[in-house]
């Protein structure tokens, strides 16, 4: 085994790993008196495609102003749970609610930031009506610009855009702009009908250490301040570390949920995977895992919906 230098091994399980059981914490429902109940609730929830089972027994709670990552190596089908709270993919087993209603069904309750895409370099659309199309981009026509519902709108994408710290150049065109400042614009775009949900697919790819760390702490200041449940796919845990309140880690067949400490560590993973892994910690706190386990023969967040 080499060591990875990331919180995912290489790769994916055995085609049926045994997933642990998960932490009370996690699982149990909230007892009256307890505190708030979740705005996002998995239990038992599998998904299947092609009579493929990609992963089973996802039991989660996420309450408002908590900010929970979705982990795992590449091909698993972490964009596929993702995707199963938005109602796009179906479950095969297990029940999720989504602010108490059904998937698909919050509709501007629920925030969603895709797998970054590239903007055309000679692109002029503006950083602030690429934020914008967030409030009106499902809708047909030119509205009056002297119109009072056209002003509140523009007030809002004022405000989310100062929130992400993207007013120095957000009228700048997007093509313009540095990775960094297009991921801001991107996920004021996502904010900006006031979410209560935020569901975040790989934001931090393609961006260099300094912006991961930025984008995350934009990304975690958002989730508890302004008190919007986050689920995030990522790769790597190191950049969202100190941010996260809970985890999900997901192998081909199975997954496990907790807070970071009780399921980032060599027993959990080994368990869930099949095989050695072993979880070191460096000294200025970041995480390595080693370990490989073999990689999937299809990439099931590519197929899957």
């Amino acid at each position: 085994m080499n060591p990875v230098a990331a919180t995912s091994p290489q790769g994916s399980a055995p085609s049926s790993p045994s997933a642990p059981s998960l932490s009370a914490s996690a699982a149990a429902p909230v007892a009256a008196g307890e505190g708030p109940a979740p705005v996002l609730r998995l239990r038992g929830v599998a998904v299947r495609v092609g009579g493929r089972t990609l992963w089973s027994g996802v039991d989660l709670d996420v309450r408002a102003g908590e900010f929970t990552a979705v982990l795992g190596p590449n091909g698993v089908g972490k964009s596929t749970l993702v995707k199963a709270l938005l109602g796009i993919v179906p479950t095969a087993e297990g029940e999720i609610r989504v602010l108490d209603r059904r998937p698909g069904e919050a509709g501007s309750r629920v925030g969603y930031l895709p797998q970054r895409r590239s903007f055309d370099p000679d692109l002029r659309i503006r950083g602030v009506d690429v934020v914008r199309m967030g409030l009106d981009g499902d809708r047909w026509g030119v509205p009056l610009p002297w119109s009072r519902g056209r002003r509140a709108e523009s007030e809002r994408v004022a405000e989310v855009i100062e929130l992400v710290g993207a007013s120095a150049y957000a009228h700048r065109p997007i093509g313009q702009c540095s990775g960094g400042e297009q991921q801001r614009l991107l996920i004021a775009q996502a904010l900006v009908r006031r979410p209560e949900v935020l569901l975040l697919d790989e934001p931090l790819d393609s961006l260099d250490l300094p912006n991961q760390s930025a984008v995350a702490a934009l990304i975690g200041r958002i989730c508890h301040q302004e008190r919007v449940a986050v689920v995030m796919v990522a790769h790597d845990v190191n950049p969202i570390l100190h941010h996260l309140d809970r985890v999900v880690y997901i192998a081909e067949g199975g997954a496990v949920s907790g807070a970071p400490g009780e399921v980032i560590d060599s027993e959990t993973l080994t368990r869930l995977y099949g095989t050695p892994v072993e979880v070191l910690r460096t000294r200025d706190g970041r995480l390595v895992v080693v370990g490989q386990p073999e990689a999937p023969a299809v990439h099931s967040d590519r197929h899957a919906g």
